[in-house]
């Protein structure tokens, strides 16, 4: 097994086109388990430690640009505020030795399905800045997911950045594990309420071949919200409608059973996360306007 080492981007980009099986590697939390375990014997390794870009961020206008290698403690630590949903999902992260090396492109690049990153990218909203010595392109994250720890990328692209739009309004994350830490989730689920748009967008993790949205879910809870004029009245959702979106989402996931879980406890989950994180959602949102018409009149 061969090591290179750039020193810059232009460099790794250069190594990447050269070698298009070398496997990228900056904390290392998921390829080095592979390595270990002999389930993965690259003829490469690319080390992207040295080039300093990857793990900044910026946050200018309506949006974030988050560095592939920004560790998810600063992420938690820095970005609560612009990206609440994907900060909670930090929190979940294994240890904080692990949360102090891995970031998001490494959840990204790997794509398993039990990335605690990605219900929140999903919920979120965002688009993955994918490069290669033949230009940049950015790829939408509903798209990015393929199949089993499959993605998107040529096989000379690296991750650069991911573009996730900062939150208007409230933002959760919840997982399912076997233990409190250093667990891989049996399932996870995110979502975020956009009152811009008037949309909600959902997140589904460990619980079908790929990362997915609850796309009828969604779409059954946007219209809920709309007809009753919830966005504008500050009302509670009422079970009823929390109880279909909940089915909805639990309906959308493929799970398997496996060690961590059966499919039907996946699905049990799901309902039950869904249900509450809506509550939780919901409340902030009611709690956050009730405080805007409470404000004085310049």
């Amino acid at each position: 097994m061969d090591f290179l080492r750039p020193a810059s981007w232009q460099e790794a980009l250069a190594a990447k086109a050269e070698h298009p099986a070398a496997v990228p590697i900056a904390g290392g939390t998921d390829v080095m388990v592979e390595i270990n375990f002999d389930h993965r014997r690259p003829e490469y390794l690319l080390d992207l430690n040295r080039i300093g870009e990857l793990e900044e961020w910026e946050a200018d206008g309506d949006t974030v640009r988050l560095g592939a290698s920004v560790p998810y403690t600063r992420i938690m630590e820095g970005l609560r505020a612009e990206l609440p949903g994907l900060a909670l999902a930090a929190h979940t992260v294994a240890s904080p030795q692990i949360r102090n090396r891995g970031g998001v492109g490494g959840n990204l690049g790997t794509a398993s399905p039990a990335g605690d990153a990605h219900p929140a990218l999903l919920a979120g909203g965002g688009a993955v800045e994918a490069e290669s010595v033949r230009g940049t392109r950015m790829i939408p994250i509903d798209d990015f997911y393929l199949g089993v720890k499959r993605n998107a990328l040529a096989p000379d692209e690296l991750i650069r950045a991911v573009h996730l739009k900062k939150a208007t309004g409230p933002q959760q994350f919840s997982k399912v594990g076997t233990r409190n830490a250093m667990v891989i989730a049996v399932c996870a689920f995110g979502i975020a309420l956009h009152p811009d748009l008037r949309t909600v967008r959902t997140g589904i993790g460990s619980a079908a071949p790929t990362p997915i949205r609850a796309t009828a879910a969604e779409e059954f809870l946007t219209a809920a919200l709309e007809e009753g004029g919830f966005w504008d009245n500050g009302k509670a959702v009422p079970p009823s409608v929390a109880r279909q979106f909940a089915d909805l989402v639990a309906g959308a996931a493929n799970p398997i059973d496996d060690v961590r879980g059966t499919a039907s406890y996946r699905r049990h989950a799901l309902a039950v996360m869904a249900r509450r994180t809506l509550g939780w959602t919901w409340e902030q949102y009611r709690g956050n306007q009730q405080d805007e018409r409470n404000q004085p009149c310049a």
